[in-house]
């Protein structure tokens, strides 16, 4: 007889037995617990109280801060005309990674829209970096043509190229940015902060290919640049820049300037510079050509230093306007050293040796005072100085202090020799005599201040009496007869300098002239300097003089300045200037 099991519930099978007995088991629930906690925890801090890093982790992976261009100010001119102005462009870029899966023909496209060599695209997206620009400064209207190609891994972004609607003209003073809109010469580089504003930004998720998805956040509007108004008068500007032009080429001369001032306010109206250049299209340049040589060159002024000679002479109250100086026979001594004029005179006053240009005469009366004296007169003046425009490259010019003159040395200053100066630190020398004896600090921007007033050099008096004799040098009977204006009374003086190579004076010449008009009531100084003449003449009366005239009167006019000149002064400069 088969005995009978004993029949169990299945929840009470031995294998279903607890491992672990009493507190054993109670301990491992506990930790269990624990650890759960833990994680709840830690899941907590960084998800509620602390989760920075994680969100700077995911949002590094799709969050993207967009820079948005500021345009660049504009600059115009004292009217309000436009001398450079920022258009919208675009830039084309790309991801090379993804950009690689374009077929042969899509890349001959893109580069036949953006005038490149397939080669140069191949070579821009071998690049092993997450991005590079195809090519920047593309036309919108380009730009828009490659956006519909829809070629994988290519995208734009705007930016802003600068154009310069008066190109060479005024390419000197305005200068130019590079592709990044950033001043690289003349007023573009000196007030770069002001012009450059601040750019904005945008908040964007993109995918992996680059594209955005959406915009999130407040959008950082940009700051545009500011404006800057010159002192510049674009009418003035193309005058002196037209006959500049014209005289480098008619005596074939290797450079040259020209700038007028405004007397009463300091004001440049105009700076032009031959050679120059087209800041639309700067290939092919040359170091020559980016110059702006009435700032950063220098030369030996020659004969225009002579007033300063006698203005002082007057000033020290040891000369009158009138004082007779023996310039016989035309040559003088000093050491071993000889001197001479140009042209033989006898006795001069000191008018005359003004009106002659006789370097015996300011000789004589260099030698008559302590080289100290004249040291601080040139210094006064601002030669030796930076003109303090902010302009990039402005030099100082060269004088010597005066403890190391001999007397060979401080007599050929006296005549313009053995100093350097600038175009601009001579013709702002010059406004001394058209203020009154007073000199003012220029500025390359438009001021609102009528007149401002400025350190005394000389008395009115003398300023007077030295216009008067620039008056002479000009006149008939002086050495700049082409220098007269039809309609106006002006003064200048004429220089004509041997050019230094290497220590010694070579035979080439640098011609100017500095003048000022009207002469009853002077409103502007205009002065010019042409670099090595060489097509038979190279006299400043010659050279520069009919250039003075041609910028004075048309300038003068420009301004509505009311001739001053007696009607038959008029009518004789009128026929002389139909037989030039």
């Amino acid at each position: 007889m088969t005995p009978k099991r004993r029949g169990h519930r299945f929840t009470e099978s031995p294998l279903l037995e607890l491992a672990l007995q009493g507190w054993r088991s109670r301990m491992v629930g506990l930790l269990l617990m624990g650890a759960f906690l833990v994680l709840v925890a830690r899941g907590f801090y960084l998800q509620v109280i602390n989760n920075d890093f994680l969100q700077e982790k995911g949002d590094s992976r799709y969050l993207r801060d967009i820079e948005v261009s500021a345009s660049r100010g504009k600059i115009t001119d004292r009217n309000g005309d436009l001398l450079a102005v920022s258009t919208p462009m675009k830039s084309v870029w790309a991801i090379p990674a993804d950009a690689r899966a374009m077929t042969q023909p899509q890349k001959q496209q893109l580069a036949g829209l953006l005038e490149m060599n397939v080669r140069e695209v191949d070579s821009r997206l071998a690049s092993d970096k997450t991005f590079v620009f195809v090519k920047r400064q593309v036309p919108p209207e380009t730009a828009d043509r490659v956006a519909a190609l829809k070629l994988p891994g290519v995208h734009q972004e705007k930016e802003y190229r600068r154009y310069y609607p008066t190109a060479d003209m005024t390419a000197h003073i305005v200068g130019f940015t590079g592709v990044d809109d950033k001043g690289l010469e003349g007023v573009e580089l000196a007030f770069q902060n002001a012009l450059l504003g601040r750019p904005g930004s945008r908040t964007v998720i993109r995918d992996r290919r680059g594209n955005i998805v959406e915009d999130v956040g407040a959008m950082r509007p940009p700051l545009d640049g500011k404006e800057i108004r010159l002192a510049l008068d674009s009418k003035i500007q193309y005058i002196a820049y037209s006959q500049l032009k014209t005289a480098i080429a008619e005596h074939k001369a290797k450079a040259g300037g020209v700038v007028v001032i405004d007397t009463r306010s300091g004001e440049i109206l105009a700076l032009a510079n031959w050679p120059t250049y087209n800041p639309n299209n700067r290939q092919n340049l040359s170091g020559a050509q980016l110059r702006n040589r009435a700032v950063t060159d220098t030369f030996e002024p020659g004969s225009t230093m002579k007033p300063f000679t006698a203005a002082l002479a007057l000033e020290k109250g040891k000369f009158r306007y009138d004082t007779v100086i023996n310039c016989a026979p035309g040559k003088m001594t000093i050491g071993t050293a000889t001197i001479s004029d140009s042209h033989p005179h006898g006795a001069l006053t000191v008018a005359q040796v003004i009106q002659k240009s006789s370097n015996i005469g300011a000789s004589k009366m260099a030698l008559s005072f302590p080289p100290k004296e004249m040291w601080e007169m040139f210094d006064a003046l601002g030669f030796g100085q930076l003109p303090q425009l902010g302009f990039p490259g402005e030099v100082t010019g060269r004088l010597r202090p005066w403890k190391n003159w001999r007397p060979i040395e401080q007599a050929t200053m006296s005549y313009g020799h053995g100093i350097s100066t600038s175009l601009i630190q001579m013709a702002r020398a010059y406004t001394v005599f058209a203020r009154d004896g007073d000199l003012i600090p220029l500025s390359l921007l438009r001021t609102n201040e009528p007149r401002v007033h400025g350190a005394q050099v000389f008395s009115a008096q003398t300023a007077r009496e030295v216009r008067a004799m620039l008056e002479l040098a000009a006149g008939p009977e002086g050495t700049a007869p082409k220098a007269r204006v039809p309609g106006y009374r002006i003064g200048g003086k004429t220089g004509t300098a041997h050019k230094l190579e290497a220590g010694n004076y070579a035979n080439k010449y640098v011609a100017s002239f500095v003048g000022i008009g009207p002469i009853s009531d002077p409103r502007l100084v205009v002065a010019v300097m042409i670099d090595e003449p060489s097509a038979g003449r190279h006299y400043g009366g010659d050279v520069a003089g009919p250039v003075f005239s041609q910028v004075m009167g048309a300038s003068l006019r420009t301004l509505g300045v009311v001739p001053d000149a007696p009607v038959q002064q008029m009518a004789d400069a009128g026929v002389r200037a139909g037989a030039l």
